[in-house]
């Protein structure tokens, strides 16, 4: 395979099964990257508490970490390493009352859903930048948090039992509508058991991160491979958070798709090539020179 000089990743679902799960064989494939000065960046929508329990910097040397970025929180926070410690060199964190209206948002739209069609949600509140609204509430995913294959379908046979005829579409222009009667541009996700809605997205991860090793490097654009596991057709046109990975600044990239789900479309720029964790570790294993 190509040989890469950046490689942007989720975590949850692609370096790891989950979040409790050991971290061992993750760092174990990324510090020979490093050492030879492979930028590694991780974007995850979780925070730095859930990467490898809050303290990824014990894994690896210092000079191994200047060449680590994590972008997360959906578009919140940015961090590189130094003298060991992560900083955070660019957030995206709105205005208590511009988050006061995303809750506002969420709310309204969780109204809509329960008048409109007796569909029940639950909301979490407590992200920095956006809500998340739980389409799917009596289905947990226990600690594996990304996306299930059974999901997809459950969450459509939902939709159409509560008349919701317009499918995800319909929930997507529904954040889009209620958040313009507040003055604000949403940005809405769905991996099919969770709505997302806040002012950012992954992208805004991926542009500033690759921004920052523009800075610093020589790094073209198609010397970057870009890894997840939720680039998966929700619905036709719709699909999920990692794709937003892939922007004009991106673009020109490799994207890579190490989900184990095959009856679902992707976007065609992205190659499906399976093999869930053990597979995109394989995949950085290889990528040493």
């Amino acid at each position: 395979m190509k040989k890469y000089k950046a490689v942007f990743f989720d975590w949850d679902g692609t370096a790891v099964m989950s979040r409790k799960a050991p971290v061992e064989e993750a760092v174990k494939a990324m510090g020979p990257l490093l050492d030879e000065g492979i930028r590694l960046a991780v974007i995850s929508g979780t925070t730095i508490e859930n990467i490898a329990g809050g303290r990824i910097e014990a894994y690896f040397t210092e000079k191994q970490l200047e060449n680590l970025y994590l972008g997360l929180g959906r578009g919140a926070y940015n961090y590189a390493f130094k003298e060991g410690k992560p900083y955070c060199f660019q957030d995206r964190i709105p205005e208590e009352e511009t988050l006061l209206d995303i809750h506002r948002i969420c709310f309204d739209i969780h109204l809509e859903l329960k008048e409109r069609y007796g569909f029940d949600t639950d909301i979490v509140f407590s992200r920095p930048n956006y809500c998340k609204i739980d389409l799917m509430v009596g289905n947990g995913r226990g600690d594996n948090l990304f996306l299930q294959e059974s999901e997809l379908e459950l969450l459509k046979k939902s939709m159409a039992e509560h008349g919701m005829d317009g499918g995800l579409k319909l929930l997507m222009e529904l954040a889009e509508r209620i958040g313009k009667k507040y003055g604000i541009v949403v940005v809405p996700t769905c991996d099919a058991k969770y709505l997302e809605v806040g002012i950012s997205s992954k992208s805004d991860n991926a542009d500033v991160i690759f921004g920052r090793i523009q800075e610093e490097t020589e790094i073209k654009p198609e010397e970057c491979a870009y890894w997840g596991d939720e680039y998966v057709g929700i619905e036709d046109g719709i699909f999920g958070s990692d794709s937003f990975m892939h922007t004009p600044v991106t673009a020109a990239g490799d994207f890579f798709d190490v989900s184990e789900i095959r009856s679902e479309a992707r976007p065609d720029w992205v190659r499906v090539v399976g093999g869930g964790v053990e597979g995109f570790l394989e995949f950085l294993r290889g990528q040493r020179r």
